[in-house]
């Protein structure tokens, strides 16, 4: 029986401005779930989205919101099922809102993986890895500044692989930026782009085309959401890997994305997804299609963070690593012990649940009023 779920926006700035083509951001609102159960256990999960509703259509008000108005109280009528039954209720009850279903499931795998002793990894399949690797956004939108801060990461062994934000300036301008970049930083350093769905199909074909030859790694999400079709021909037409993101929205669009050849690498989020369950099928959907794996991030505090960790260790494919730097974003640490970043990595907690202990009173002191 769940006695209370609350949700807590908590507001945190920024260690810099980070710029996308879709928002930019000074602060992060995390949006925390905590559910307590009448045999004494308490789980949490988090459904931070990125820009207000500049991103998703989802925002940190209306996950707010529509959790305590709709799944709150169905929560608490329910007793006796089992997660799987609980989430299938949920489903039928309550459409679409996907972040806050994430939430909600990653606070009762918690709950159930502390009952039961083990990390929530072993309730998803099992980790196959300890660690995972995370690369760093460059996002400032100076060139200079992004050199600078690349090779202090590089020098502490904190990232080595890493991704810049683009599409917000014409296809030329942020091409050379990116190539600037590149070449300062040398061939053992990956460089990737996300476009965040900024560009035309005609300037993909120009700007992928430059930054194919002069050796960037990846591209994020250069088209619209909806336009499958020129994700499709851009991934048949180069031989640079192309990432589907934001047409990444859970399993059935996965199953759609694989099926047309839509994209050679999946850019798995649990949020995005709808839950820690579904972010491992659409793991599974890309490794029955063939298509490589890496782990995104919504900008998630450590809650949503590690969470995401537990499910990208259960990959048998990771080729292309995690965009799991949330929690380093922020200027402030709402855990008691901070997560393990070391040696380009994010070590996962080996104990029960997600394996994270919240600092209460740091919340209380950042969260809205």
């Amino acid at each position: 029986m769940y006695t209370a779920i609350e949700t807590i926006l908590v507001e945190i700035p920024t260690i810099r401005p980070h710029k996308m083509a879709v928002a930019t951001m000074q602060t992060q609102t995390l949006v925390l779930v905590k559910i307590s159960t009448a045999d004494g256990f308490v789980g949490w999960g988090e459904a931070t989205t990125i820009g207000g509703l500049g991103y998703g259509d989802e925002s940190p008000e209306s996950v707010k919101t529509n959790i305590e108005t709709y799944f709150a109280p169905l929560l608490k009528t329910l007793s006796g099922l089992n997660i799987a039954q609980t989430l299938q209720v949920l489903k039928k009850n309550i459409n679409g809102n996907r972040f806050a279903k994430c939430a909600i499931q990653t606070a009762l795998l918690d709950i159930q993986a502390q009952r039961l002793g083990v990390p929530v990894s072993e309730l998803l399949g099992g980790r196959l890895r300890d660690s995972v690797p995370v690369l760093w956004v460059l996002a400032s939108g100076d060139t200079e500044k992004d050199i600078a801060e690349a090779k202090r990461m590089v020098a502490a062994k904190r990232h080595n692989i890493f991704k810049l934000k683009i599409g917000s300036s014409p296809v030329e301008a942020d091409v050379e930026h990116v190539l600037a970049i590149k070449q300062a930083l040398g061939k053992d350093v990956s460089i990737r782009v996300d476009v965040n769905r900024a560009w035309t199909e005609l300037e993909a074909i120009k700007g992928i085309q430059l930054l194919q030859d002069g050796g960037v790694d990846l591209i994020e999400q250069p088209c619209a959401i909806d336009n499958i079709d020129a994700m499709q021909r851009l991934t048949q037409r180069f031989d640079i890997a192309i990432m589907a993101d934001e047409s990444l929205m859970g399993p059935s669009t996965a199953y759609r994305l694989a099926k047309r050849h839509a994209a050679s690498v999946f850019a798995v989020k649990v949020a995005q997804s709808g839950g820690l369950i579904e972010g491992c099928e659409v793991g599974t959907i890309a490794r029955l299609a063939g298509i490589d794996l890496y782990g995104g991030t919504m900008l998630e505090g450590p809650v949503g963070t590690i969470a995401s960790a537990h499910v990208f260790s259960t990959f048998e494919n990771l080729a292309y690593g995690t965009e799991l730097f949330g929690p380093l974003l922020l200027t402030e640490d709402i855990l008691t012990t901070p997560l393990q970043y070391q040696d380009f990595e994010l070590h996962l907690p080996q104990t029960a649940g997600l394996g994270l202990e919240l600092d209460l009173n740091k919340i209380d002191n950042l969260r809205r009023q």
